[in-house]
């Protein structure tokens, strides 16, 4: 099940874990120079808002109908980071592990080829949260990443044109596996109440055109976390996957009639 909240996307599955919920937020911050150099994480400044296109049909364009999903609008002058936040379990001392993919113009964020279902460690090709807090763009060696930048698609600068050629898809796809019940379980068994006590003791100390694609934007130093779990552990009987569609802000006035977020500073 997938559902908007506070414009962030929470993926359940209660069919699985009743506390199996992942939030993925995806947050607006300034483009870094892409010029060779090495920079460190730009600030987060605010909340992209996303919308069901679904309540939009008749002024969408059929292709994001079709695919259904979310929308949100990015400015090209700016760029975006992902968060993932898992439910945390007071009573397993843990938050519920999941594996995501990311994916843009279904263009693989972390190995750079196609889309393709399920998961595969050869190499590997999905996040493990709560391990990867956060994603701020494309895996380009081991430790660095070049971020995640708005560039209208169509003009031969999206992921998607660059691997393919084509400007087909645009957008960012998201899939995402829970870990199987059982394996949750036996990895992370309840806290008897002695157990309880002493974690609580210790909390109370203080503690030190109309579509829009991705491209690769500057270069950056941020670590793909390989899955410490079992391949076998992830539940891929119950994938949940969303579209997510990016409208210039033209575009975004029209479908929705309100302004998109102010402009980022440069």
């Amino acid at each position: 099940m997938i559902e908007l909240s506070t414009n962030d996307l929470v993926f359940s599955f209660p069919e699985v874990h009743p506390d199996a919920r992942l939030r993925i937020s995806f947050h607006r911050t300034l483009r870094i120079p892409d010029d060779g150099s090495e920079y460190p994480l730009p600030p987060g400044l605010g909340s992209f808002p996303l919308r069901h296109v679904d309540d939009f049909a008749a002024k969408i364009p059929a292709s994001w109908a079709q695919r259904g999903g979310v929308m949100m609008p990015m400015y090209q002058s700016e760029a975006l980071w992902m968060s993932f936040d898992s439910t945390w379990l007071d009573d397993r001392d843990t938050e519920y592990p999941f594996a995501i993919k990311v994916a843009t113009g279904k263009i693989n964020a972390v190995t750079g080829e196609s889309w393709s279902d399920g998961l595969a460690t050869a190499p590997q090709d999905y996040l493990v949260a709560p391990e990867q807090p956060w994603l701020d763009g494309y895996c380009v060696e081991k430790g660095f990443i070049r971020q995640f930048v708005a560039m209208p698609l169509g003009s031969g600068y999206s992921a998607e044109e660059q691997i393919t050629g084509e400007a087909v898809h645009g957008g960012l796809q998201i899939a995402v596996f829970p870990m199987k019940r059982q394996v949750f379980d036996q990895r992370f068994p309840l806290m008897d109440a002695d157990r309880m006590n002493c974690r609580a003791q210790a909390m109370m100390a203080p503690m030190a055109d109309a579509e829009m694609g991705l491209a690769p934007g500057g270069r950056m130093r941020q670590e793909i976390y390989e899955d410490p779990f079992g391949f076998s552990d992830w539940d891929r009987q119950h994938k949940s996957r969303c579209f997510i569609h990016l409208a210039n802000s033209l575009v975004w006035r029209q479908v929705t009639g309100h302004e998109p977020p102010t402009t980022p500073t440069t």
